[in-house]
């Protein structure tokens, strides 16, 4: 059996399996955005599925510090949108993603 790849949640800094985590991408036009699909290009940044995680990713602005620069307000507002709308969504769906 393969081992899953293992990645930091910048939120709580746990260690855990990729795909127990939501990857924020920065492409190289500069556009950020949730990745949940974990394969999109560019720099990522994963963070726990847990919406105390999403909060304090925007409470500290910690994807300034991921990315190496400045994220506006609107960006942390839209990627806890997208997270709860997917979490609301696969709650609906029988908790599958």
């Amino acid at each position: 059996m393969k081992n899953e790849p293992k990645r930091m949640c910048v939120a709580c800094r746990q260690m855990k399996e990729k795909r127990e985590l939501t990857r924020v991408v920065k492409n190289a036009a500069g556009g950020i955005f949730l990745d949940f699909s974990l394969k999109a290009a560019g720099r990522g940044a994963y963070v726990c599925k847990d919406e105390a995680c999403i909060k304090r990713l925007k409470k500290q602005r910690l994807l300034n510090k991921a990315f190496s620069a400045p994220v506006g307000e609107e960006i942390y507002d839209k990627i806890e949108e997208e997270y709860l709308a997917q979490s609301a969504g696969s709650v609906k769906n029988g908790g599958e993603t």
